[in-house]
Order: C-alpha cells, then structure tokens, then sequence
C-alpha cells in the first residue's frame, strides 16, 4: 500500500494510506480529507486539481486526454498538476 500527504488549507501535513487503483479524491474521501469534486470524479471538471510534489509526478502513469482536457480549465496550473 502507498502513502499518501496531504497539505491542508491550515498548513498541516496529514499522511494517509492510499490504496493501489484509488483515485487522489478517493483516497481523501476515504479519510475524511475535505477534496471537492463536483463531478465526483468522472473527469467532467477540474475542482479536484491538485499538485504533485516533484519527487512523486514521474512515478504516476501518464494522464489521459480526458484529464489533459480538464486540467486546461483549472486554476493554478503547474507543470505537475493533475486531477
């Protein structure tokens, strides 16, 4: 099983486990993480968009062109942004 950290609006790092073939809002649901996803995960919006820290993005399979689509609408995009 993975590890996962998520930086909270506080600051605060909260590390939880993460499951093989979850997604990241899965993952936060799952412990009660408070992730939007208007589209509850269906690639049909960008609210779940997040940044991967740098040392972490190679080791992600590559995103579809659904989400390369989705993650031309959101906001504060970087170069290891997914959703």
């Amino acid at each position: 099983m993975f590890k996962m950290t998520f930086v909270l609006p506080d600051g605060k790092a909260q590390e939880v486990d993460a499951p093989e073939g979850l997604s990241v809002l899965e993952v936060a649901h799952r412990n009660g993480i408070d992730l939007e996803g208007a589209c509850e995960g269906s690639l049909a919006c960008s609210t779940c968009h997040v940044i991967v820290d740098d040392a972490f993005f190679d080791k992600l399979g590559e995103a579809s062109e659904d989400e390369e689509d989705m993650l031309d609408l959101a906001f504060g995009l970087t170069h290891t942004s997914r959703l």
